[in-house]
Protein backbone atom coordinates (compact mmCIF):
# COMPACT_ATOMS: atom_id res chain seq x y z
CA UNK A 1 0.00 0.00 0.00
CA UNK A 2 1.43 3.79 -1.14
CA UNK A 3 2.38 6.09 1.48
CA UNK A 4 0.03 7.87 0.57
CA UNK A 5 -3.42 5.68 1.40
CA UNK A 6 -2.48 5.95 4.57
CA UNK A 7 -2.97 9.98 4.73
CA UNK A 8 -5.88 9.65 2.48
CA UNK A 9 -7.79 6.93 4.14
CA UNK A 10 -7.94 7.94 7.68
CA UNK A 11 -10.30 11.00 7.49
CA UNK A 12 -12.52 10.59 10.19
CA UNK A 13 -15.87 9.27 9.25
CA UNK A 14 -19.24 10.08 11.49
CA UNK A 15 -20.49 7.14 13.73
CA UNK A 16 -23.39 6.50 16.11
CA UNK A 17 -21.70 6.06 19.55
CA UNK A 18 -23.43 4.25 22.16
CA UNK A 19 -21.43 2.82 25.21
CA UNK A 20 -19.88 -0.44 25.24
CA UNK A 21 -19.77 -0.67 28.95
CA UNK A 22 -23.52 -0.27 29.10
CA UNK A 23 -24.01 -3.07 27.07
CA UNK A 24 -21.53 -5.96 28.51
CA UNK A 25 -23.98 -7.10 31.90
CA UNK A 26 -24.86 -10.58 31.42
CA UNK A 27 -22.10 -13.12 32.21
CA UNK A 28 -20.38 -15.48 33.88
CA UNK A 29 -16.94 -14.27 34.96
CA UNK A 30 -13.66 -16.23 33.70
CA UNK A 31 -10.52 -14.50 35.54
CA UNK A 32 -8.10 -17.43 34.22
CA UNK A 33 -6.24 -15.60 31.51
CA UNK A 34 -3.02 -16.52 29.58
CA UNK A 35 0.11 -14.28 29.30
CA UNK A 36 0.80 -13.97 25.79
CA UNK A 37 4.03 -13.23 23.84
CA UNK A 38 5.66 -13.19 20.63
CA UNK A 39 6.55 -16.62 19.30
CA UNK A 40 9.91 -15.55 17.52
CA UNK A 41 9.96 -19.24 15.61
CA UNK A 42 7.08 -18.39 13.50
CA UNK A 43 6.94 -16.72 10.13
CA UNK A 44 3.90 -14.54 11.78
CA UNK A 45 4.16 -11.36 13.11
CA UNK A 46 2.11 -9.62 16.20
CA UNK A 47 0.47 -6.34 16.44
CA UNK A 48 -1.09 -4.60 19.40
CA UNK A 49 -3.70 -1.86 18.73
CA UNK A 50 -6.19 -0.40 21.29
CA UNK A 51 -8.78 1.83 19.67
CA UNK A 52 -11.86 1.94 21.75
CA UNK A 53 -14.27 -1.00 22.50
CA UNK A 54 -12.32 -4.54 21.59
CA UNK A 55 -15.07 -5.58 20.15
CA UNK A 56 -15.17 -3.09 17.07
CA UNK A 57 -11.31 -3.49 16.53
CA UNK A 58 -11.68 -7.21 16.04
CA UNK A 59 -14.73 -7.20 13.91
CA UNK A 60 -13.06 -4.73 11.38
CA UNK A 61 -9.46 -6.77 11.96
CA UNK A 62 -10.96 -10.00 11.18
CA UNK A 63 -11.82 -8.78 7.61
CA UNK A 64 -8.19 -8.15 6.40
CA UNK A 65 -6.31 -10.58 4.21
CA UNK A 66 -3.36 -11.83 5.71
CA UNK A 67 -4.29 -11.73 9.33
CA UNK A 68 -4.61 -15.28 10.99
CA UNK A 69 -5.97 -14.28 14.21
CA UNK A 70 -7.86 -11.58 16.27
CA UNK A 71 -8.00 -12.10 20.48
CA UNK A 72 -9.41 -9.56 22.61
CA UNK A 73 -7.93 -8.85 25.86
CA UNK A 74 -5.86 -6.22 28.06
CA UNK A 75 -2.47 -4.58 27.88
CA UNK A 76 -0.33 -1.75 29.28
CA UNK A 77 -1.64 -2.06 33.36
CA UNK A 78 -0.24 -3.06 36.28
CA UNK A 79 -2.35 -5.80 37.25
CA UNK A 80 -1.94 -9.03 36.71
CA UNK A 81 -4.56 -10.87 35.24
CA UNK A 82 -7.16 -8.68 35.58
CA UNK A 83 -11.32 -9.57 34.99
CA UNK A 84 -12.97 -7.36 32.84
CA UNK A 85 -14.72 -5.79 35.64
CA UNK A 86 -11.59 -4.81 37.14
CA UNK A 87 -10.47 -3.36 33.94
CA UNK A 88 -13.63 -1.25 33.47
CA UNK A 89 -12.88 0.68 37.07
CA UNK A 90 -9.94 2.39 35.19
CA UNK A 91 -7.90 1.56 38.44
CA UNK A 92 -5.96 -1.20 36.63
CA UNK A 93 -3.81 0.55 33.88
CA UNK A 94 -4.89 -1.82 31.02
CA UNK A 95 -6.13 -0.63 28.02
CA UNK A 96 -8.84 -3.10 26.14
CA UNK A 97 -6.97 -3.81 23.01
CA UNK A 98 -6.35 -6.67 20.46
CA UNK A 99 -3.61 -9.05 19.50
CA UNK A 100 -3.28 -9.21 16.34
CA UNK A 101 -1.63 -12.20 14.83
CA UNK A 102 -0.44 -11.74 10.75
CA UNK A 103 1.31 -12.70 8.07
CA UNK A 104 4.13 -10.46 7.14
CA UNK A 105 4.33 -11.74 3.67
CA UNK A 106 0.49 -10.92 2.93
CA UNK A 107 0.13 -7.66 4.75
CA UNK A 108 3.03 -4.86 5.86
CA UNK A 109 2.91 -3.11 9.21
CA UNK A 110 2.30 -0.41 7.24
CA UNK A 111 -1.11 -1.41 6.15
CA UNK A 112 -1.77 -2.48 9.62
CA UNK A 113 -0.87 1.12 11.36
CA UNK A 114 -3.37 2.16 7.92
CA UNK A 115 -6.50 0.16 9.16
CA UNK A 116 -5.66 1.07 13.15
CA UNK A 117 -5.99 5.01 12.48
CA UNK A 118 -9.33 4.26 10.59
CA UNK A 119 -10.71 2.08 13.53
CA UNK A 120 -11.18 5.03 15.49
CA UNK A 121 -10.82 8.32 16.19
CA UNK A 122 -7.38 8.82 17.69
CA UNK A 123 -7.65 12.98 18.66
CA UNK A 124 -10.18 11.50 21.49
CA UNK A 125 -8.05 11.14 24.74
CA UNK A 126 -8.93 8.54 26.91
CA UNK A 127 -12.60 7.65 25.28
CA UNK A 128 -13.94 6.97 22.01
CA UNK A 129 -17.31 7.62 21.92
CA UNK A 130 -19.59 7.45 24.91
CA UNK A 131 -16.85 5.09 25.79
CA UNK A 132 -14.73 7.50 28.77
CA UNK A 133 -11.98 6.00 29.97
CA UNK A 134 -8.16 5.45 30.22
CA UNK A 135 -9.34 1.94 29.23
CA UNK A 136 -10.38 3.66 25.76
CA UNK A 137 -7.45 4.97 25.10
CA UNK A 138 -5.98 5.11 21.66
CA UNK A 139 -2.44 3.18 21.67
CA UNK A 140 -0.29 0.71 19.73
CA UNK A 141 1.79 -1.48 21.91
CA UNK A 142 4.93 -2.06 19.79
CA UNK A 143 6.55 -5.07 19.80
CA UNK A 144 10.20 -4.13 18.39
CA UNK A 145 11.90 -1.10 17.26
CA UNK A 146 10.64 -1.07 13.45
CA UNK A 147 7.70 -1.02 14.80
CA UNK A 148 8.20 1.81 17.14
CA UNK A 149 9.93 3.68 14.18
CA UNK A 150 6.83 3.30 11.79
CA UNK A 151 3.74 3.96 14.18
CA UNK A 152 6.41 7.57 15.38
CA UNK A 153 6.96 8.39 11.39
CA UNK A 154 2.91 8.07 10.72
CA UNK A 155 1.51 9.38 13.86
CA UNK A 156 4.21 12.83 12.81
CA UNK A 157 3.13 12.60 9.22
CA UNK A 158 -0.75 12.64 9.66
CA UNK A 159 -0.38 14.97 12.04
CA UNK A 160 1.44 17.36 9.52
CA UNK A 161 -0.87 16.71 7.13
CA UNK A 162 -3.31 17.71 9.32
CA UNK A 163 -6.10 15.18 7.95
CA UNK A 164 -8.36 15.07 11.35
CA UNK A 165 -8.18 18.80 12.35
CA UNK A 166 -6.98 18.37 15.66
CA UNK A 167 -3.67 16.19 17.09
CA UNK A 168 -3.54 12.75 17.36
CA UNK A 169 -3.03 11.76 21.13
CA UNK A 170 -2.27 7.96 19.95
CA UNK A 171 -0.05 6.30 22.80
CA UNK A 172 3.10 4.73 21.20
CA UNK A 173 4.83 2.15 24.14
CA UNK A 174 6.40 -1.29 24.69
CA UNK A 175 4.38 -3.95 24.47
CA UNK A 176 4.90 -5.99 27.74
CA UNK A 177 2.15 -8.52 28.37
CA UNK A 178 -1.48 -9.64 26.98
CA UNK A 179 -4.01 -10.72 28.98
CA UNK A 180 -7.03 -12.25 27.39
CA UNK A 181 -10.36 -11.26 27.88
CA UNK A 182 -13.00 -13.74 28.99
CA UNK A 183 -14.19 -15.96 26.29
CA UNK A 184 -17.40 -14.04 25.59
CA UNK A 185 -15.45 -11.56 24.06
CA UNK A 186 -13.98 -13.58 21.23
CA UNK A 187 -15.59 -12.93 17.69
CA UNK A 188 -18.51 -11.34 19.67
CA UNK A 189 -19.54 -9.47 16.81
CA UNK A 190 -19.93 -12.65 14.26
CA UNK A 191 -21.14 -14.45 17.52
CA UNK A 192 -24.12 -11.38 18.44
CA UNK A 193 -24.63 -9.45 15.47
CA UNK A 194 -28.15 -9.41 16.64
CA UNK A 195 -27.49 -7.28 19.80
CA UNK A 196 -28.40 -3.55 19.61
CA UNK A 197 -24.53 -2.46 20.43
CA UNK A 198 -23.48 -4.90 17.39
CA UNK A 199 -26.26 -3.40 14.83
CA UNK A 200 -26.04 0.21 15.64
CA UNK A 201 -22.10 0.84 16.22
CA UNK A 202 -19.67 -2.23 15.53
CA UNK A 203 -21.72 -2.65 11.74
CA UNK A 204 -21.40 1.06 10.40
CA UNK A 205 -17.67 0.48 11.37
CA UNK A 206 -17.26 -2.68 9.37
CA UNK A 207 -18.92 -1.03 6.42
CA UNK A 208 -17.09 1.79 6.14
CA UNK A 209 -14.33 -0.39 6.67
CA UNK A 210 -14.97 -2.46 3.96
CA UNK A 211 -15.60 0.47 1.69
CA UNK A 212 -12.34 2.12 2.37
CA UNK A 213 -9.86 -1.49 2.55
CA UNK A 214 -12.22 -3.18 -0.01
CA UNK A 215 -8.52 -4.49 -2.12
CA UNK A 216 -7.13 -6.11 1.12
CA UNK A 217 -9.81 -7.87 2.43
CA UNK A 218 -10.27 -11.99 2.69
CA UNK A 219 -11.90 -13.43 -0.05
Amino acid sequence: MKKLILILSIVSYNAVFTSCAQKRTNYSENKSKQETSINSTTTMDTATFGAGCFWCVEAQFQLLEGVESVTSGFAGGTVKNPAYREVCNGNTGHAEVCNIVYDPSKISYDEMLAAFWKTHDPTQLNRQGNDVGTQYRSVIFYHNEEQKRLAEKYKKEINESNAYGKPIVTEISPFTVFYKAEDYHQDYYNANGDQPYCHYVIQPKVEEFRKIFKDKLKH
